[in-house]
């Protein structure tokens, strides 16, 4: 058995964790305290002697119930005695806002873990889920704190970020369980606040069963179906999974080993973060539901998947996943009736903690590969000890959270990083090298209702190649937040930022154009979660410009207008968002990150690499129709226009107080904001929409 221990962590974010433990401690202990102070309460001899003697008996049970129940004593649900009486009076004091002393105890050594997390991973605390949880975590007053997380985790859209929180998921539940007014789920969060235990009722926690679980036979594309091995391998495997993973599928496959045997290879894929669900099991809350049961909708529809392949009763088989789908299978092997059926050989997890999962077959072989930087949501402990257990845990050169969770880093590492872990389990599944007979496809599904996004997003959709690869058109944006700083400014000076053909002019608003710098923050899109800085000029119609086309256009449905947006530059986050503007909608993007955050009541961007910055509130605001738009971009001698159909609630806000900083020095975009002077004064009026959905159509080319 090889073992590739992780490094201790840095001395601060150990001191925080010890911290934590000693809070804890001292939050037990408080606890006891409750627990006995309850007991001598409702002890039948102190009941009697209220009854016989009232003055001094009802007078010590008084003083008993203040310390139990009083915000200065220890705390309002402090009252721990099995009985109903007791029951009731510590539901009452949750449900009045009056916490428990042990339990503020104990949030405040969650808090310290979540400030260990963030400090090994800084890159968690920027992204937008993180902030709104952890924002309503750290607020000062609990009960508003519980409110904010209760409906967050009601909230369909908020669902979708919490795959970036994997780090810290068990200290936010579980602060929600201590906080909230359910007395039923206080043994549940003291368990996970006591530290990482399993067996417990996990069923009290707030992440609900999502359905039965369902599995349908799906047909490969062409470029899929060769892009899979046709041999028997551990990275196969892998590469198998990785060019399925993020839309619910799970790969069965065929193999006949050396030995002429016809055996049978599982391979199912995690969660990708920042995509579409579309009713897959494979979604956060199936995640939190397989750490700490056996069953759940993912593992359900595995287990029908494999029934419709039609595997014979005792053949062997063998378990390979990724992150939740690893998680998965290993609650499918310790399924006895299941292991009674299939001789489960090996079950190899990468990206999940496998230690503290037993088998029922004593003869299973158990693999778990982790990167140290990969906080995977699963809680970590010494591990059940176990004849046929191979564990790997290393430290990879990707630090940042989640790429370094992500399949393909993974498959690089086992390649060049320790290539004697790849040989290792290779060894193990020698009986499963040879070619592959059948292939079959399942997508799952949680249970049978409308695709994420229905029906404003259920469009028709077809595959362009980019640079970056192949991307599904229209590009669906399911989690969006967006600001639109509108500036009147010199015609002049906008024209000089247009292409030089005389037939695209800026729109007029009397003496002047409007120019528009426009901060986007995708949270979930079909390319990936990217932010977005984009400046445009509005432009007339292209062929025949009126004095009042905007006036009119505004009247008009988006897919008939003549005016649009003409966009001079734009900034995104990742890779495969550039090369979608340049290369489809013929926008010129450069790469820069942000920092960006629109849900507030103030607006914020910080983006020091593009030298641009912009903060301030942007006041009071009115109702305003779906702000559709069309962009205009320009590819050698044509013209390409881009249609983008948004749903949700914009707003209008007439007196902006916010403030454009700008950095010459970074780029075309901080340039055409200077050369426009947009850092010398306000805005004139800000289109905002703090929560959208949208998507925005291929380019059509114009010969303009």
């Amino acid at each position: 058995m090889a073992a590739h221990r992780r490094a201790s962590g840095p001395p601060a974010e150990e001191m925080l964790r010890e911290c934590a433990r000693d809070v804890v401690a001292v939050a037990e202990g408080i606890r006891e305290v409750s627990a006995r102070t309850s007991s001598v309460l409702f002890a039948p001899a102190l009941t009697g002697s209220a009854r016989r003697r009232p003055r001094t008996g009802l007078a010590a049970r008084w003083a008993l119930l203040r310390t139990l129940t009083n915000k200065q004593g220890l705390g309002g649900s402090a009252i721990v005695a099995p009985d109903g009486v007791g029951h009731l009076l510590g539901a009452a004091g949750e449900a009045l806002g009056r916490e428990s002393l042990a339990a503020l105890v104990a949030v405040t050594s969650l808090r310290l873990r979540i400030a260990a997390v963030l400090l090994d991973h800084p890159e968690c605390g920027h992204d937008p889920g993180m902030r709104r949880l952890t924002g309503a975590v750290t607020a000062g007053h609990d009960p508003e704190a519980v409110r904010a997380l209760r409906a967050l985790f009601k909230d369909q859209g908020a669902q979708r970020s919490l795959s970036a929180l994997a780090p810290i998921l068990s200290e936010l539940l579980t602060i929600q369980g201590l906080l909230d007014e359910d007395p039923l789920s206080d043994e549940t969060a003291w368990a996970l606040a006591a530290g990482p235990v399993r067996g417990f009722d996990a069923s009290r926690l707030p992440v609900p069963d999502r359905g039965e679980g369902g599995a349908q036979a799906v047909e490969l594309s062409a470029r899929e179906a060769g892009s899979l091995a046709t041999e028997g391998s551990f990275l196969g495997f892998l590469r198998n999974i990785d060019a399925l993973a993020g839309d619910g599928r799970v790969l069965v496959q065929d193999v006949r080993g050396p030995d002429g045997v016809l055996r049978y290879v599982v391979q199912a894929p995690g969660a990708a973060p920042g995509r579409p669900r579309d009713g897959s099991p494979q979604d956060f809350a199936g995640a939190w539901r397989n750490l700490f049961l056996a069953d759940s909708p993912y593992t359900r529809s595995i287990l029908l998947a494999i029934r419709d392949h039609g595997i014979p009763r005792g053949a062997d088989l063998a378990l390979v996943g990724h992150g939740e789908g690893g998680i998965a299978l290993l609650n499918l092997a310790q399924d006895d009736e299941f292991c009674r059926a299939y001789r489960v050989t090996h079950v190899v997890a990468v990206g999940a903690q496998v230690d503290d999962r037993r088998p029922a077959d004593p003869r299973t072989w158990v693999a778990g590969i982790t990167d140290r930087h990969d906080i995977v949501p699963v809680p970590e402990g010494p591990g059940a000890p176990h004849p046929n257990r191979y564990r790997v845990d290393y430290t990879g050169p990707t630090r940042e959270f989640p790429l370094c969770h992500l399949l393909r880093v993974y498959i690089d590492h086992l390649e060049t990083v320790v290539p004697e872990a790849r040989a290792d389990v290779d060894r193990a599944l020698a009986r499963y090298h040879g070619p592959v007979e059948r292939t079959r496809v399942y997508r799952l599904r949680d249970r049978g209702r409308p695709p994420e996004g229905y029906p404003f997003l259920a469009v028709p959709t077809t595959s362009l190649a980019t640079s970056a690869g192949p991307v599904d058109m229209p590009v669906r944006y399911y989690d969006s937040s967006a600001a639109h700083l509108c500036f009147p400014v010199d015609a002049d000076v906008a024209r000089s930022l247009l292409p030089d053909v005389a037939w695209l002019v800026p729109t007029r608003l009397g003496r002047r154009a409007l120019a528009v710098l426009s901060l986007y923050e995708h949270r979930c899109t079909t390319i990936g979660p990217y932010t977005e800085l984009g400046l445009s000029v509005l432009v007339d119609d292209l062929w025949r410009p009126h004095a009042y086309d905007l006036a009119a256009d505004l009247l008009r449905r988006a897919d008939l207008r003549r005016t649009g947006r003409y966009v001079v530059a734009l900034a995104v986050a990742t890779e495969e968002a550039r090369a979608v503007a340049e290369e489809v909608w013929a926008q010129p993007a450069v790469r820069g990150s942000a920092d960006i955050d629109l849900q507030g009541r103030e607006l914020r961007l910080h983006a020091p690499e593009l030298g641009v910055s912009v903060e301030g509130r942007p006041g009071p605001g009115a109702r305003c129709p779906e702000a559709d738009w069309v962009f205009y971009g320009r590819r050698g001698e044509s013209v390409v226009r881009t249609l983008v159909r948004a749903h949700g609630r914009p707003r209008i806000h007439a007196r902006p107080r916010l403030r454009l900083r700008v950095d010459g020095a970074h780029g075309p975009l901080a340039r055409h904001l200077q050369v426009l002077e947009l850092d010398t004064v306000r805005p004139g009026f800000v289109l905002s929409s703090p929560r959208f959905v949208a998507h925005r159509s291929a380019g059509a080319v114009l010969p303009r």
